[in-house]
């Protein structure tokens, strides 16, 4: 697994917190930072509207697997370096199409730590998980742009949709913390690709553009000590509801985790309810 125990990324999370970017939208197009908690999220704009290249922008779809993936756990590489983990079901046969949730880790975690947080649940549900790691201690938006993880994960993803047959009206982003900022700009970006979105304590969000609405799940605890819940979750929840998502949000009383009672919340709810439509 990864160590980092000598890197700082470009932004802290103190830092993003002073600056206010806590609870708004990143402005990637701009090097200066400015304080983004005055700024509302932009109109939604179909997927139509927007190019395939823009920032943070996905192309791989699921579609008909060229081959038959199998059951169990198994790690992912590409390049010949360890990328993550992909958990399938062991009642996968390929003849029936299935939900899959991607998984992303807080800063200087790992695709095991992600894929704890999920796999018990996971289980009973018959649900693909995929656990990626980020290319260097914390995802390329923290840096300033999207880059080598978006790619990476576009890569992937492609490779996945290959070999194993995923239901297009369930295929989920989920993180924590760095990884649930993460989801929640990603999956702003690409809610043609991406039905729901879950984000368990996110900091921020700075989508490249708005495709699709995504369904979005939000949790956070109240005494959160590292990412504040009054800087973070209250001011992102309330401007993702005026641009017009439907936002299931749930405070719980902890700090910087994600208690085992509200994963089974979310990924009920990522089973049983519909994309919204665009």
């Amino acid at each position: 697994m990864k160590q980092y125990k000598n890197f700082s990324p470009h932004w802290t999370r103190r830092q993003l917190l002073e600056f206010g970017l806590a609870g708004g939208v990143l402005p990637i197009a701009v090097s200066q930072v400015s304080s983004c908690v005055k700024q509302n999220l932009p109109p939604l704009r179909t997927s139509f509207q927007v190019s395939s290249a823009a920032p943070g922008r996905l192309r791989a779809r699921p579609t008909q697997p060229a081959s038959t993936g199998t059951s169990g756990l198994h790690p992912l590489r590409q390049d010949g370096k360890w990328d993550g983990l992909l958990y399938v079901p062991a009642s996968y046969r390929g003849d029936k199409k299935i939900p899959l949730v991607l998984m992303l880790h807080g800063a200087g975690g790992d695709a095991e730590g992600a894929l704890n947080i999920l796999q018990k649940v996971a289980k009973p549900l018959e649900m693909i998980v995929w656990a990626v790691e980020s290319r260097s201690s914390t995802w390329d938006i923290l840096m300033g742009r999207y880059g080598p993880d978006i790619a990476f994960i576009d890569r992937a993803l492609a490779q996945t949709f290959n070999r194993y047959a995923i239901d297009p009206s369930k295929v989920a982003i989920a993180g924590f913390s760095d990884g649930a900022s993460y989801a929640l700009s990603v999956g702003l970006t690409n809610g043609d690709l991406f039905t729901h979105v879950i984000a368990f304590s996110p900091g921020f969000m700075a989508p490249g553009s708005q495709v699709g609405r995504a369904r979005l799940f939000i949790s956070h605890g109240k005494n959160d000590n590292v990412l504040p819940i009054e800087h973070c979750s209250r001011e992102i929840v309330p401007q993702l509801q005026q641009a017009g998502y439907e936002v299931l949000y749930q405070e719980f009383n902890g700090s910087h985790t994600v208690p085992e009672v509200i994963v089974p919340k979310a990924l009920d709810w990522f089973t049983t309810s519909s994309a919204t439509e665009s």
